[in-house]
């Protein structure tokens, strides 16, 4: 059976320990395995602006053994020029997996019924589940403990829990086993079937799940703060609208000194200091997010790895 990783949740949580163990193996040696060796090519389709996500998956799947066709939606304007449906069909016949970075969740799905390959979520308007998984690879190596060490974890994301990266932390995490809480603005909360999807992984997982409209709440003794721009892509319209509800939540010093004082600060990038979080935070001695940019490469090549094996 083809496997897919289209949102957090299409990994068990023994599933996602077996990717964030060999992510982790990849960070000590980046060549410990090659399944693309050939090479194999592997298409990153990109409908939106990158760059994080392109170096990172082009440098993984090289490293793999495999050769990164890289294809601009632009050009290419899939579901325009012709359906997803055939796309995905014309692609499966060429490719050994592919990586699609678009917009509406519907888009990648019906890609993925269509392929015959592997086809992985690189960003959508509803999920962005390759950056939890590096961001729990980042939890593991800051606590030491390998992966076992997630277990229990708070995580506390501050800014829109209504965008992808709450709904990826509330999944990803309760997948993990953390204790995920998203302080959010009232007026933005996240998917109430996300929300319930995750409290029920949470219920086998030993993790749980919040939702405050208070930022002192969610952050109060957390083991790890987490946060992201106030304005994602294609909401550049409502930046000026969406400032005032917003800045309560900004991650300052003041806090940060809320949560536990080891508390790791994670931020997906790019950042806007002054706005969602305050340069002293991100530049500060608490902040991990070059590790958390590297270990995109880590966690994207476990994933490919893993997703190639068992399909």
């Amino acid at each position: 059976m083809t496997r897919h990783f289209l949102r957090d949740d299409d990994l068990s949580p023994r599933e996602q320990r077996e990717v964030l163990e060999l992510a982790l193996a990849f960070r000590d040696d980046r060549f410990i395995r090659t399944p693309l060796t050939g090479p194999r090519a592997v298409a990153v389709l990109f409908d939106k602006p990158t760059l994080r996500t392109q170096v990172s998956f082009s440098t993984g799947i090289a490293e793999l053994g495999g050769f990164p066709m890289l294809v601009d939606g632009n050009l290419a304007q899939i579901g325009v020029r012709e359906s997803i449906a055939d796309t995905a069909r014309v692609l499966g016949r060429m490719v050994s997996a592919i990586v699609w970075r678009t917009f509406d969740q519907s888009r990648i799905d019906e890609l993925a019924a269509n392929a015959g390959v592997p086809v992985v979520n690189a960003l959508t308007d509803q999920f962005h589940p390759c950056q939890v998984l590096a961001d729990l690879v980042t939890i593991a190596q800051h606590r030491g403990g390998g992966v076992g060490s997630l277990s229990g974890v708070t995580l506390a994301y501050l800014g829109d829990g209504a965008n992808n990266m709450a709904a990826s932390y509330l999944l990803g995490g309760a997948t993990a086993g953390l204790h995920v809480r998203i302080g959010t603005p009232a007026g933005f909360p996240p998917d109430a079937a996300v929300l319930a999807a995750a409290a029920a992984i949470a219920a086998t997982t030993g993790g749980s799940v919040l939702v405050t409209d208070d930022p002192d709440v969610a952050v109060a003794g957390a083991d790890v703060v987490a946060t992201d721009t106030w304005v994602s892509m294609g909401q550049e319209a409502e930046a000026a609208a969406r400032e005032a509800p917003f800045v309560p939540f900004r991650l300052d010093a003041r806090v940060l000194a809320l949560a536990a004082p080891d508390a790791l600060v994670l931020h997906c990038l790019p950042a806007y200091r002054g706005k969602e979080i305050t340069a002293d935070v991100i530049d500060g001695p608490q902040s991990v997010v070059w590790d958390e940019a590297e270990n995109r490469l880590h966690a994207q090549k476990a994933l490919l790895a893993w997703l190639l094996e068992q399909s």
